[in-house]
């Protein structure tokens, strides 16, 4: 089952390390924040699956934030707020949230309302069979991979790491995040043999694996494929 990330964005401190366990626990890779300002930059840069918004944040409150992310980014937002009123409900919705959860709340109905809108827009956002970039082609029903119509032999290990990628393109992956999105599952020490298979793609994708162009590394963080592609 593919590991999704939340974004948990709340003051308080206690809430956010509640809801962190029990969306840990369920599977999800876990982002906190407890700044509205924050929020809105850490989606930009790590583009999280899901986020769970407080309202009531200092600063730049959970409204904005919604405000803000909708401009021009379509991630699925909970509003989670302590006060129960239709109108503040109504304003929710309107300005772009997915869900909205009156506090206090049940940690366990969070992750499944969570679960919910990522099942709903799983079953909207179907794989294409094919994805091509730039000379590649990535045939995800044969798993076969071709680049300028030449057939590549990959491992399942790295068709599955490509196939993560080519999904996804421009989106940034950690090495923890493609072991558990990949074999469903991580231990220490083996996030540092994705390099290795990263280096073997290379090789066989990149008309020069020491300069790649389609398998790019973002430093400190991890790896992305290109959304262009090679020359």
């Amino acid at each position: 089952m593919m590991a999704y990330t939340a974004l948990i964005v709340d003051d308080d401190v206690k809430i956010a390390a509640l809801l962190k366990a029990y969306f840990e626990k369920d599977g999800f890779i876990v982002i906190l924040s407890h700044d509205g300002g924050q929020a809105v930059q850490i989606v930009r840069e790590k583009n999280p699956d899901i986020v769970i918004l407080d309202i009531m944040l200092p600063g730049l409150d959970g409204w904005e934030v919604c405000r803000r992310l909708r401009r021009n980014n379509d991630v699925p937002i909970i509003m989670l707020t302590a006060r129960d009123e239709e109108t503040d409900r109504l304003i929710g919705l309107e300005i772009g949230a997915d869900d909205y959860v009156t506090k206090p709340f049940s940690p366990r109905e969070v992750v499944a309302r969570a679960r919910a809108i990522l099942r709903r827009l799983q079953r909207i956002t179907r794989k294409p069979d094919v994805i091509r970039i730039g000379h590649m082609a990535v045939h995800l029903q044969e798993h076969i991979v071709t680049v300028k119509e030449q057939p590549i032999e990959l491992t399942p290990t790295e068709f599955k790491i490509l196939e993560l990628l080519a999904t996804n393109p421009g989106r940034v992956f950690s090495r923890l995040q493609i072991v558990e999105q990949v074999q469903g599952f991580s231990f220490e020490g083996y996030d540092r043999t994705i390099d290795a298979h990263i280096k073997n793609l290379r090789r066989k994708l990149e008309p020069q694996p020491k300069e790649p162009q389609l398998i790019q590394t973002v430093y400190g963080v991890g790896y992305k494929l290109a959304g262009d592609g090679m020359e």
